[in-house]
């Protein structure tokens, strides 16, 4: 996955659109499923939490199910992609202790999976305006630069793969 550029305030407007539509409809499609359930099956008792839990979850799935079915149109581009990107810094993430030893001795791959992580967080920080860290990152950055030079490579977010990870 190649990293873009992405258009910040044209992300930041469909995703908040794709928030709230996904919270409008989880609420009132499991108010209207279950509140049917309840019409159509009523318990004596008044004790209704099954209904109720089965409108969350046909509402849930219905809404993965459109998610799912409409990744693909514009509108989706830049929320989808920054879901993708967050996928794939999380596998790194897991792996993050091993690269960081096999950074150590020089592997090529684990140096170039580690600057795509940087290169991505970087990315995504700025787009959620999560700038808090950055000096930390700035600081591993320059702290992987120190060890490219010292193995003489150069490193480039773009040579990333993700079956450079199975190594580790």
């Amino acid at each position: 996955m190649q990293l873009i550029k992405i258009d910040k305030s044209r992300y930041r407007r469909h995703l908040n659109i794709v928030i709230v539509s996904c919270i409008a409809a989880l609420l009132l499609g499991s108010l209207v499923i279950s509140q049917s359930l309840i019409a159509l099956f009523p318990d004596e008792s008044g004790s209704h939490f099954h209904w109720n839990a089965l409108g969350v979850l046909c509402s849930s799935i219905a809404i993965a199910w459109l998610l799912n079915t409409y990744r693909s149109h514009d509108f989706m581009t830049e929320v989808v992609y920054v879901w993708e990107l967050k996928k794939a810094l999380n596998k790194i993430t897991r792996k993050l202790s091993k690269l960081k030893v096999a950074a150590e001795t020089g592997n090529k791959d684990a140096l170039i999976a580690m600057q795509y992580s940087y290169a991505g967080s970087r990315l995504l920080w700025q787009l959620d305006d999560n700038t808090i860290i950055m000096d930390d990152l700035a600081i591993a950055q320059v702290e992987l630069d120190n060890l490219a030079a010292k193995y003489h490579l150069s490193l480039n977010a773009d040579d990333y793969r993700e079956a450079m990870l199975k190594q580790f």
